[in-house]
């Protein structure tokens, strides 16, 4: 059953994410995820001070891929470039029953 991963990253370093763009999509592929929708010009709808973040929505065939996505060591440096260019929350999200 499909799984969705939320990503919301407030970027810190734009050079480092710029280098992370060009490189980050390629472990979704791997593991057979897709970017559904987001980017950088997300459109803020409420705001109660959390800042504006930009946020992707991702989905994985299965919670697995979801997970062997975030532990694949082959990307550990393309991993280690996002957590340099950004503040990062990554959730995988449950499927309704």
């Amino acid at each position: 059953m499909t799984h969705y991963v939320t990503v919301q990253i407030d970027v810190t370093d734009p050079e480092a994410m710029a280098a992370y763009r060009e490189r980050g999509y390629a472990p979704v592929l791997k593991h057979g995820g897709e970017m559904i929708a987001g980017g950088p010009e997300c459109e803020v709808l409420e705001d109660t001070g959390a800042g504006a973040p930009a946020s992707v929505l991702l989905a994985f065939p299965d919670a697995q891929a979801a997970k062997d996505w975030m532990a694949d060591p082959e990307f550990a440096d393309v991993y280690a470039l996002r957590r340099k260019a950004a503040r990062t929350v990554i959730s995988l999200l449950p499927p309704r029953a």
